[in-house]
């Protein structure tokens, strides 16, 4: 079934119930929505109950996004910034774990806008000190109460509807009590999560090649992560931060990834990959089985203290691969380029940033990108991460850590005026899972376990003289390993 062998505990998990207080340094830092669910009701005697109904409620405190807002950061101010947001972040968990049990939630909202207004005052002063003084972010400071998005249930009679609405209400703490016994978040995914592969149409277009298109490809293996290098942190966006991320993470490539690691670390870290050239940094949030058996990280920061529980799934296969451009011959990635693909917090911040898709072996024509696959017998779920393929020619990072790379046009393959095409890192991740809506990826707790929010992150670290192979095998049109 691809579950990784580091097992230490079968108990039905309590954790799920319990308030997260811990902090939490979101993908993009100073936003966050914070809901409260409960699952639907187990079906008795199964080791694979179904997620919760998609008529169930979901209260939120919704704070805008502050890194987004964000003017160029100065490299000097890079790192004291980035713990900043992680401030942030840390007083909207610290909310959250308040919030599942305030019974006047609005009385939540003033002493959360003061502490953000404190640490808002500071990253203004860093930035002020560092010659890029921001306007306008004390405004940000307020947070609201409001719904969580949620889609309609499926499709019944009206009588066994109204049926359902009456008996719900008297359900809902025994199948919150339920959820909490078996070891299940309390927090997603939920039912209108998940759609069956089969009724969607295919939808995958690409751009035609054109006359300078580079149409070869690299591919280096670097394994399934199958000796278990796990962590919750974040070096790209939460360097310095432990548990920056509050999800835990797969990580192939270079084993020395932490939210301590320099440069000079990755340089000199060992690597999982078969060509010891590419030392580079793939990780991405784990997947697991939502069957109320407990990990390793039950009580511990990135799982059950996170409310990401469940049984961790070491992927079934693992390609890496380098494509080419549609419209031109690529150059060299630069070492030690950064490169985050989705967002964590699309929940919140919408999908425009929302990258990775779903799908199933076999129906690969057919991507979802805000839902969870339920494959057929016999096929199994894939992930996949379509990485940004053109660079700005100059940093290999930047403040959102998004500028400094973009997409080339969906439509001509063409990258924007002032970028340069660089092979695109494609990541496809299988897993081999029961059939049906038992799984989900670890995300930050209030975020739901959503799809939508599932990301991928990379780090150059490749040799130099290897990285200029892959180039050339990528315009040349060969297919390398």
């Amino acid at each position: 079934m691809g579950r990784t062998s580091r097992r230490t505990s079968r108990k039905r998990s309590k954790l799920a119930g319990r308030a997260v207080a811990a902090s939490v340094a979101l993908l993009m830092g100073g936003g966050g929505l914070i809901a409260v669910n409960v699952y639907a009701n187990a079906e008795e005697g199964t080791d694979q109950p179904p997620p919760r109904s998609a008529g169930q409620q979901a209260s939120t405190i919704d704070c805008p996004d502050v890194a987004n807002q964000l003017p160029e950061v100065p490299d000097a101010a890079r790192g004291q910034v980035d713990r900043q947001l992680a401030e942030l972040d840390g007083q909207i968990t610290e909310a959250y774990g308040q919030f599942t049990q305030a019974q006047d939630k609005e009385s939540l909202l003033a002493p959360l806008e003061e502490k953000r207004r404190e640490t808002l005052s500071g990253i203004t002063n860093t930035l002020d000190q560092a010659g890029a003084r921001p306007e306008g972010l004390d405004s940000m400071a307020p947070c609201t109460l409001r719904a969580a998005d949620q889609e309609q249930a499926p499709e019944q009679g009206e009588d066994q509807g109204q049926d359902q609405e009456q008996g719900q209400e008297q359900e809902r703490g025994q199948e919150q009590e339920q959820g909490q016994e078996q070891g299940q978040s309390t927090n997603g995914p939920d039912a209108s999560d998940f759609v069956e592969i089969t009724s969607v149409r295919p939808n995958v277009n690409r751009p035609r090649n054109g006359r300078n298109a580079s149409r070869g490809t690299f591919t280096t293996k670097c394994g399934r992560n199958e000796n278990g290098k796990f962590n919750p942190d974040n070096v790209i966006v939460a360097p310095g931060v432990s548990n920056g991320a509050h999800h835990m993470h797969d990580y192939v490539g270079n084993q020395a990834t932490d939210a301590f690691s320099s440069d000079d670390d990755l340089a000199n870290g060992k690597t999982s990959c078969r060509n010891q050239g590419d030392k580079s940094t793939y990780y991405w949030p784990v997947l697991r089985l939502q069957n109320g058996k407990d990990e390793d990280d039950a009580q511990a920061d990135g799982g059950g203290k996170d409310q990401n529980v469940g049984e961790i799934q070491t992927p079934a296969a693992v390609t890496l691969t380098f494509a080419g451009n549609p419209r031109s011959k690529v150059v060299a990635m630069p070492r030690f380029l950064r490169i985050i693909t989705g967002d964590a917090k699309a929940f919140t911040n919408g999908d425009a940033n929302a990258n990775a898709s779903w799908s199933c072996t076999g129906f690969e024509n057919r991507q979802l990108k805000d839902k969870y696959p339920i494959c057929p017998e016999g096929s199994k779920v894939v992930r996949t991460f379509n990485f940004q393929s053109c660079w700005d020619g100059q940093n290999t990072d930047s403040a959102n850590h998004r500028t400094h790379v973009a997409f080339a046009d969906p439509r001509t393959g063409a990258c924007p005026q002032g970028f340069r095409a660089i092979p695109q890192l494609v990541q496809r991740i299988v897993y081999d899972v029961p059939p049906g809506p038992g799984f989900a990826v670890d995300s930050f707790p209030e975020q739901l376990h959503k799809p939508v929010t599932d990301h991928g992150d990379f780090i150059n670290v490749f040799d130099e003289r290897l990285m200029r192979r892959v180039a050339k095998c990528v315009n040349s049109g060969q297919r390398c390993a």
